[in-house]
C-alpha cells in the first residue's frame, strides 16, 4: 500500500504541516526557492546500520535539501567518512555521497524553524509518528546516536519512564548506551523493535564544552558500528 511506503510517508508529514500551519522560516525556504511545506525528512541509505537523529533543518540544509549538511552535520559526515573510506573528506564537498550508503540523517522535526529556536514540544510531538514510523517500520539498522538533548529526549517515551532523563544526567552519558523499544503503526498494525540509543552533544560552534572533543566522541561511537573499512 503506497500510504505505508516511504513516498505515503512523506506525503502524511505534508499534510500534517499543512493542517499545523507550522512555522518555519519562511525566508530560508524563499532563497532556497523550495516549497515551506514540503519535508525534508532524512537523507541516506534505509538499509544502513546507523541513524543520526538531530532537533531540525537549519537553513544549509533547507538550501542542500538534506539533514545534517550544515557546520554540524559536516562534523558528522567527515566523521563517518574518515572511517568508511579511510581518507580525508575532500575540500568543499559537503555532501559526501559516500557516505550515505552507509548512514541515515533525520531530525525530529523535518522544518527549518524560525531563528533556529526549538519547535515547542506540542509540535514536535505532532511530528513524532512520522519519525517513529521512518524508524520503526522503513529503516533497517538498529543503531541511533542522537545530537543533542532535545534528540535524546526524544526517546523517553520508548524507555521505562525516568530511564531518559537518569541516563542524562550520568557522568558517562557521551559513551554509554541504552536500549530503546520504539512503536509505530507499520501496514495497520502496531509494530515494536529494539534499538541501541548512543547520545551525544550537538556539535554547535555555540556548544563549546564540547565542540573540540566532538570528533574523538563521535569517533568512538562510530567505530562500533564501522571498522575503518567501510564493512
Amino acid at each position: 500500500m503506497e500510504n505505508c511506503s516511504i513516498k505515503g510517508l512523506l506525503q502524511r508529514v505534508r499534510v500534517e504541516a499543512e493542517g499545523l500551519e507550522v512555522s518555519v522560516d519562511m525566508d530560508a525556504y524563499s532563497l532556497a526557492r523550495r516549497d515551506p511545506l514540503e519535508p525534508i525528512f532524512f537523507a541516506g541509505s534505509l538499509d544502513a546500520p546507523i541513524a543520526f537523529v538531530g532537533r531540525d533543518l537549519g537553513k544549509e540544509e533547507v538550501i542542500n535539501g538534506q539533514p545534517l549538511i550544515g557546520s554540524a552535520g559536516r562534523r558528522v559526515r567527515s566523521a563517518a567518512y574518515r572511517l568508511i573510506t579511510g581518507n580525508e573528506p575532500p575540500a568543499g564537498d559537503r555532501i559526501l555521497e559516500a557516505v550515505l550508503p552507509h548512514v541515515i540523517l533525520t531530525n525530529i522535526v523535518p522544518f527549518k524553524p524560525v531563528g533556529n529556536k526549538c519547535y515547542a514540544p506540542a509540535v514536535r510531538e505532532r511530528f513524532r509518528p512520522f519519525l517513529a514510523e521512518l524508524l520503526t517500520c522503513h529503516w533497517k539498522g538498529c543503531r541511533v546516536i542522537t545530537l543533542g538533548a532535545e534528540a535524546f529526549s526524544w526517546f523517553a517515551p520508548y524507555a521505562p519512564a525516568g530511564a531518559i532523563r537518569a541516563f542524562g544526567e550520568r557522568e558517562d552519558r557521551f559513551e554509554a548506551e541504552m536500549e530503546c523499544v520504539l512503536e509505530a503503526v507499520c501496514n495497520g498494525q502496531l509494530a515494536h523493535r529494539t534499538v541501541t540509543v548512543a547520545p551525544l552533544p550537538h556539535p554547535s560552534p555555540l556548544n563549546q564544552a564540547y565542540l573540540a572533543r566532538f570528533p574523538g566522541m563521535l569517533e568512538k561511537r562510530l567505530r562500533k558500528v564501522f571498522d575503518g573499512n567501510g564493512s
